[in-house]
């Protein structure tokens, strides 16, 4: 079985950004119930995990039919907040670092600009879903939204950040102000965490 990961701070950590509720129901409740579906799912057809996680999106079409759109989702659902979860840090280390700064800046020109384009595609977001900096087979930044729980996987580019835009992320502290929850999420993320994913992006990349 699919196994989770562990949260990387404690649930009162990222306060008043995000409260100990909010974290709390969002890791034990949604996250978790999101992996034990998949295990379910993938269980009921005597799956042997033979896939890491991301590997198995890659691999759908393995997965029978009568259970695959279940699997897909659940499967999204976990992925999506493991990364989530990790984007976020209470170590103040909410400025990018390493080989990334050095691509934020080629690509955006600077910091301010990268964090205004992802903060501008956040709010275009309609419903449920995620915005995500993903990385493409050349190597580049690329910032986009999916809806509900599809994972950049699917589209052959690997997620480095993500911003949960469902209401259950946010909704007890900020109600209807989705905006500013996406612009607080900048206070709270962990570039420590975000580097070490585009390094191991960039490692993943075959090179031409």
């Amino acid at each position: 079985m699919y196994k989770s990961v562990a949260l990387p701070y404690s649930y009162n950590s990222l306060q008043p950004i995000l409260n100990e509720e909010t974290i709390n129901i969002h890791y034990n409740k949604h996250y978790l119930g999101y992996l034990e579906k998949l295990n379910n799912f993938l269980n009921s057809y005597n799956y042997d995990y033979r896939y890491t996680k991301s590997e198995l999106v890659k691999h759908i079409d393995e997965v029978p039919i009568n259970v695959r759109d279940d699997v897909l989702y659940n499967l999204g659902g976990v992925l999506n907040h493991e990364l989530y979860f990790y984007s976020m840090g209470d170590k103040n280390i909410n400025i990018p670092i390493g080989i990334l700064r050095n691509k934020i800046n080629e690509q955006f020109g600077n910091y301010d600009n990268f964090k205004k384009e992802f903060i501008k595609t956040a709010n275009y977001l309609v419903g449920s879903g995620y915005t995500f900096l993903v990385v493409n087979k050349n190597g580049d930044l690329e910032i986009m939204n999916l809806p509900n729980q599809e994972t950049p996987y699917l589209y052959d580019l690997i997620p480095i950040m993500a911003l949960d835009l469902w209401e259950h992320a946010y909704y007890l502290v900020y109600r209807n102000r989705r905006s500013e929850y996406i612009d607080k999420f900048f206070e709270i993320i962990d570039f420590n965490n975000i580097n070490k994913n585009y390094e191991n992006a960039l490692s993943k990349i075959p090179k031409k």
